[in-house]
């Protein structure tokens, strides 16, 4: 491990203890309903990660649905946002912190005083240990506060409440009944990057280019970070054997940024650094199959059936859940079992 990856561990692990009793969610048991509109709404999730940011469209999804007029902003980190919220028009403003602040400082103060031009009737902080969404909540100027903490009576009602993506869910309708609301038991919605007709239409286009039949297509994505990455030796053969299983399917690899290939590039490949266009190209495939990453969420988020691979202890908070989607511990399933999940998916 790396002398910075230590100093940024260190330095998450110091500012959540600093910033952990920061805030307390701010409920007014005596609002009168009738008398107060909910428009104004702030979402904070200051994560630049593709992954984190697409965790919080099911959020995003729910505050529309209990509130279909209203305006969100989003405080975030980093230059996705606007991409991955292109299509939803409730998005009203999206305040923006740099990726690297130390390098930006005059745009790292400039987006945090930007919080202090708005007012808001509701602020919520989606990830309880996120030590800038907490401050960030706390900074602003809003009636109503939800800093995202865990709720033991939640918790205990949903066997799935330690999704990252269903958490918040969960905790934002349990703060609606405190004001007064009536409970919503709906099921939490699924991640969803919008992708419009003329997208999907066009990334088809870019498939059959690559495939050249008519071919149904599984998409594979080989690559991950740090120890999430399975290795060649790890790859080479499940790709052999998907090669062996569905012969009447086109295999097609979906590249990373870095352009790397743990198979050594035998499959067809696609290549790009559009986040959309990825997605797009997903969603005309009939499964996704990868390791836990920002583009096992875009897959799921484009609404394909999603094949995730965990190495790590975190399947419960980061499994996709959309239809029929699947997480595989590799620990201790094998490739029997992996193939049986994809053959459930492809009937």
């Amino acid at each position: 491990m790396s002398l910075k990856t230590n100093i940024n561990a260190l330095r998450r692990q110091l500012m959540r203890k600093l910033t952990k009793n920061v805030g307390t969610s701010q409920f007014d048991k005596n609002v009168d309903l009738s008398k107060v509109k909910f428009k104004k709404i702030l979402i904070c999730r200051p994560n630049p990660r593709l992954g984190n940011q697409l965790l919080i469209t099911p959020l995003v999804q729910d505050v529309i649905t209990t509130f279909p007029d209203c305006e969100i902003d989003l405080f975030v980190n980093g230059g996705l946002a606007p991409i991955i919220f292109e299509n939803y028009t409730n998005i009203n403003r999206i305040i923006r912190l740099p990726r690297k602040p130390f390098k930006e400082i005059t745009k790292y103060v400039k987006g945090w005083l930007s919080l202090k031009k708005y007012s808001y009737d509701i602020v919520i902080n989606v990830v309880e240990n996120s030590s800038s969404g907490r401050l960030s909540a706390q900074f602003v100027n809003s009636k109503y506060k939800f800093f995202g903490d865990d709720v033991d009576a939640v918790q205990q009602k949903h066997n799935d409440y330690e999704h990252i993506a269903k958490y918040p869910v969960y905790n934002f309708r349990h703060y609606l009944t405190k004001l007064g609301f009536k409970e919503n038991n709906s099921a939490v919605p699924n991640l969803d990057l919008k992708l419009s007709d003329s997208e999907l239409a066009e990334a088809k286009k870019i498939l059959h280019s690559i495939v050249q039949n008519d071919k149904k297509t599984i998409a594979i994505f080989t690559f991950a970070t740090a120890d999430k990455c399975y290795s060649e030796a790890w790859w080479a053969p499940f790709y052999d054997r998907l090669l062996a299983e569905y012969p009447d399917y086109n295999i097609v690899e979906v590249l990373p940024v870095e352009n790397v290939s743990q198979i050594g590039f035998k499959a067809p490949t696609f290549y790009s650094k559009d986040v959309r266009e990825i997605g797009a190209l997903i969603a005309n495939t009939e499964v996704f199959i990868g390791a836990d990453s920002g583009i096992m969420h875009l897959a799921s988020a484009s609404k394909t059936p999603t094949v995730g691979l965990f190495s790590r202890d975190n399947i419960k908070m980061y499994q996709p859940y959309n239809d029929k989607s699947v997480a595989i511990d590799t620990n201790t399933d094998s490739v029997e079992d992996f193939i049986t999940a994809i053959n459930k998916i492809l009937r």
